[in-house]
């Protein structure tokens, strides 16, 4: 069996995480016995582990085995309670938690496990989206977004803006720290997708000045103000249009069009696939802002049961040479919605279960905490030898998140060597013969 790669793998990570909480301040005044950074990394483990909720954890948290593999695996000395857990995340400042994320991507860095992400011209493709985790009408706290029914019903909820970097030939994708959408300190209004996008993005940029970044995202952030931003931060893009959005933006390409100032191109593919491109290079983003130029393309994929259709803008350059890697990268946008959202609502990670809500931070942490527990699986899936084994072995992350809680919960296990070797080939007792 492979030996554990110490930069990629769960012992590695783990211990860069641990690292970063130990340094976020502890705002208790009173401090117990037991440590912030306990207390953060029982919550990972929580996320790690995809525990159904915070009670089933809180039930087998005194056993003997539970508290051992705590201690061995993430680091735990002293494992908090449910309801401490709560009290005391509740408290973390949200931006706390990025160095974790920071920490875990450098080491992928380090790792050469970045490199094969590289798309167009060595730039990293940037997915963008927002998602909502909560909603209720009755559970809520000072943080939450507000939406008034005509009756009077007020729906409280929270929103998340996510970015990941994605690929067009990888399942696995690696995603940045989340910035939450919440009501900021002494506003009245909700918060939204394009002002989080003002903190998120130059958050990243700060935190990576040197990453060839080139952002996907849909049609909501085809505005100028997003793209100054964008230009500001020196990143590339590819958005998403429509015309019901884009009004003047596709009659001037309809003019060009009759023009002959519209390029085409078309090829068949080896599986019969019509693949056919219009594009145009430096037009009006609007007639707000002429001065803002961008390029046009509109793509259609044609097969003989359906033709799909898409339109974006970019800032580079369309030729002939890279309008089909250009519609690549921009449909590539869809991976932070399956392979993002739809994995942790679906697969395990339960992102729309309220763990607890708290009166200040809770929610949002506890989806940063989810979150980071999915960064560190899929750094293990692209670079963890024995994780990708483990996961082969069992044929679905369901089937190998069930059987970690299993041999977590019942098994004493003192490295995480010999958890993965356990999980690849587990040693089985025979039944007694009674015949």
């Amino acid at each position: 069996m492979e030996k554990l790669r110490k930069d990629l793998c769960a012992p590695g990570l783990l211990s860069r995480v641990r690292r970063c909480f130990v340094q976020i301040r502890d705002h208790r005044v009173d401090r117990c016995v037991i440590s912030l950074a306990d207390t953060l990394m029982s919550g990972l483990a929580v996320f790690s582990l995809k525990c159904a909720s915070l009670l089933q954890y809180d039930q087998h948290r005194q056993d003997e085995t539970i508290a051992h593999n705590l201690r061995t695996l993430y680091g735990v000395e002293q494992t908090p309670c449910d309801s401490q857990m709560r009290e005391i995340i509740d408290e973390v400042e949200t931006q706390a938690l990025r160095p974790a994320f920071n920490a875990v991507f450098s080491q992928l860095q380090r790792g050469k496990g970045l490199e094969a992400y590289a798309y167009l011209n060595g730039y990293y493709l940037l997915s963008v989206d927002g998602t909502g985790f909560f909603s209720s009408e009755t559970i809520h706290c000072e943080q939450c977004c507000e939406k008034k029914k005509r009756n009077g019903q007020i729906t409280y909820y929270h929103q998340l803006l996510g970015a990941a970097i994605v690929h067009p030939d990888k399942r696995e994708v690696i995603p940045l720290c989340p910035e939450p959408i919440t009501r900021q300190d002494g506003q009245t209004k909700n918060d939204c997708e394009r002002n989080a996008a003002k903190r998120l993005l130059p958050a990243i940029r700060r935190e990576h000045p040197h990453l060839r970044l080139l952002v996907v995202e849909d049609a909501l952030a085809a505005n100028a103000p997003h793209i100054e931003l964008l230009k500001k931060l020196d990143m590339r893009f590819i958005l998403g249009v429509k015309p019901g959005d884009h009004q003047a933006l596709f009659e001037e390409v309809e003019a060009r069009a009759r023009a002959n100032q519209v390029e085409e191109w078309e090829f068949v593919d080896a599986s019969q696939v019509t693949h056919r491109f219009g594009y145009t290079n430096q037009i009006a983003l609007n007639q707000q802002h002429p001065d803002l130029l961008i390029n046009f393309l509109e793509y259609w994929e044609i097969r003989p049961e359906k033709t799909l259709h898409f339109t974006w803008i970019t800032d580079f350059f369309l030729t002939k040479e890279n309008v089909f890697l250009i519609q690549r990268g921009g449909r590539a946008r869809w991976k932070i919605e399956n392979e993002t959202f739809n994995t942790l609502k679906n697969q395990g990670y339960n992102l729309e279960h309220n763990y607890g809500h708290g009166q200040q931070n809770l929610a949002n942490n506890f989806a940063l905490l989810m979150m980071l527990a999915f960064l560190l699986d899929q750094v293990q899936q692209i670079g963890c030898p024995l994780f990708q084994q483990a996961l082969v072995t069992n044929h679905s992350k369901i089937s190998l998140w069930e059987k970690m809680r299993a041999f977590f919960r019942y098994f004493y296990i003192d490295t995480w060597e010999r958890f993965f070797a356990a999980l690849i080939k587990p040693i089985y007792t025979p039944l007694p013969d009674t015949s």
